[in-house]
């Protein structure tokens, strides 16, 4: 099974695509894929405690369940840049929740037999 990468560049601000993404990433991890989610734009709000558990969409399963099944058994990085500029540091996310940039996203969608999804 090749690797999946799903990028969500969203948040509260667009509910529905949000909550698609997250749903996508952790269908894929629970049936065994190997799962990198990259939270970039206001999806970067996700890496700190609490604010998962604040989402709410209508008939979805709830964001903070989602993330933790990636989390579980994928890969959750949150931007630099979307990060510095939300005032956000590696001591205010998740635990499992690392932080790099553009030149790591640019590394992972590169290799061979990637898939990509950006939302």
């Amino acid at each position: 099974m090749r690797r999946l990468l799903v990028k969500v560049t969203c948040g509260a601000d667009d509910p529905e695509r949000c909550n698609q993404a997250f749903t996508v990433a952790a269908t894929a991890a629970a049936s065994g894929a190997d799962v990198g989610l990259w939270l970039t734009g206001e999806a970067a709000w996700f890496a700190v405690p609490g604010r998962a558990e604040e989402f709410s969409l209508p008939l979805a399963m709830p964001l903070a369940d989602l993330l933790g099944t990636v989390l579980a058994s994928g890969q959750v990085t949150l931007c630099t840049q979307c990060a510095d500029r939300r005032g956000i540091t590696a001591a205010d996310v998740l635990g499992g929740v690392r932080i790099a940039g553009a030149a790591v996203f640019a590394e992972e969608v590169l290799g061979e037999g990637v898939q990509a999804l950006v939302y």
